[in-house]
């Protein structure tokens, strides 16, 4: 006797949603809409079906080498974060333990950076580092108003500016552009990829509201010397000059930070002072937090980076011995190098390798510098945690092999896997 598979729920009067294997059923007939609602619903199935064949076409996280975020964490941390999507960080009423597990996390920061306040730290999360930088430059400007409130002078006719170098996040900039503060931007020079001291204090008058120094340059990872800059600042205040300010990070003790700018809710369920730009967002984030600092403590985030720090140290020293790459870094501070072709007249450039290595897989950024070495174009390579000297040799051996290739072929397209590893791949 002979039965069909599935029932037609046209004939049988039985919902659609019914069929056997409802998957794309329904989408067969009508397509997937992009830009609107659709007209019916589907099945949570199929809904994640089609967002999943979708997010295929994105890159593989863990051979992400251009992001600085996190690409990996251990399971019980996602769990963690699974349980508290649906708790919102700002009702702090509501939210009570959490908003504990905040503070505890400041204070951890606080005492790892020797702030005074011991167990009172001020501070809040943020939503990215992005968001911190903007409300440090905040600060700023809302301190120098204080400063210059009884000098006569007024905004619109002495605006305020920012000292920092090229090498800065684009959120600096932003925040420029955003709160009128006229960008100071230190351009680079062969040899010097950042900002130093003297460069800063050459920069500065009575309306800088500061001077900017990151632990991580974007563009290559070194670090800016910070004990320079603030001892040129020492000295420019103590010849007569201003006395700027110098922001690193995002981190602000109670007396940087004016009370004007904290703002006092109640309609929560509760009387709570904000510090943010961002009103509502997930709490989730600062459970894993604390989890981590719980899970790794000193000693374990000291092996995270020292791990990250050998791999790239190893990378950026094969990179060297190659032959047609000259180092920009090493790695040795951040876990972070970039590289160039060393010859101008190279038949092929970063861009070229930048895109043959992304059809295997990497994700490897290529840019050029900020003024003024617009010139040069670089490779950059952020190591995180879960980049292991397997995976790190694995792009080394794709690196040597795409850059031979180039140089061999530059204008003829050749084969995207190497000679040794075609056979993995014939299947």
């Amino acid at each position: 006797m002979l039965m069909p598979l599935h029932t037609d729920a046209r004939r049988s009067g039985k919902p659609a949603d019914i069929d056997i294997n409802p998957l794309y059923v329904r989408l067969a007939r009508e397509p997937v809409p992009r830009h609107a609602l659709p007209r019916h619903s589907m099945l949570p199935d199929t809904a994640l079906q089609v967002v999943r064949d979708e997010l295929l076409l994105d890159g593989n996280a863990r051979l992400n080498l251009a992001t600085f975020v996190t690409t990996w964490m251990e399971p019980q941390a996602q769990q963690l974060m699974t349980e508290c999507l649906a708790k919102n960080m700002i009702d702090k009423d509501e939210y009570p333990a959490t908003a504990e597990l905040e503070a505890r996390c400041v204070n951890i920061l606080a005492d790892l950076w020797h702030a005074p306040e011991g167990m009172n730290a001020t501070g809040c999360s943020t939503t990215g580092s992005s968001e911190a930088c903007m409300l440090a430059g905040m600060a700023l400007l809302w301190r120098w108003r204080a400063a210059t409130a009884g000098t006569g002078r007024s905004s619109a006719s002495s605006p305020p500016n920012l000292v920092m170098g090229t090498n800065v996040q684009v959120c600096w900039e932003k925040f420029c552009r955003y709160w009128q503060v006229e960008p100071r931007m230190v351009p680079m020079a062969p040899g010097r990829y950042h900002l130093t001291g003297p460069e800063a204090a050459a920069r500065c008058d009575e309306n800088t509201i500061g001077v900017v120094a990151i632990l991580g340059s974007t563009m290559d990872g070194s670090y800016e010397p910070v004990g320079e800059i603030c001892a040129e600042l020492d000295r420019l205040a103590a010849s007569g000059g201003p006395d700027v300010p110098i922001h690193v990070d995002g981190a602000h003790l109670a007396a940087a930070l004016p009370r004007d700018l904290v703002f006092d809710v109640n309609y929560l369920g509760g009387q709570m002072p904000t510090f943010a730009l961002n009103f509502s967002r997930p709490g989730a984030h600062v459970a894993a937090q604390y989890y981590n600092f719980l899970r790794l403590g000193f000693p374990g985030y000291q092996r995270v980076q020292q791990a990250c720090q050998d791999v790239a140290v190893h990378m950026s020293g094969r990179i060297a011995k190659m032959g047609p790459f000259e180092l920009i870094s090493e790695g040795r501070e951040l876990p972070v190098f970039a590289f160039k072709i060393a010859d101008p007249q190279a038949a092929y450039s970063v861009f070229d390798l930048s895109e043959r290595l992304r059809a295997r897989g990497w994700l490897v950024p290529a840019y050029t510098f900020p003024a003024d070495l617009t010139d040069t174009a670089v490779l950059r390579v952020v190591i995180r945690n879960g980049f292991t000297r397997d995976l790190a040799d694995v792009f080394l051996s794709d690196l040597d092999h795409h850059w031979r290739m180039l140089a061999a072929h530059p204008h003829e397209r050749a084969p995207l896997v190497p000679e040794g590893m075609r056979q993995g791949f014939a299947h």
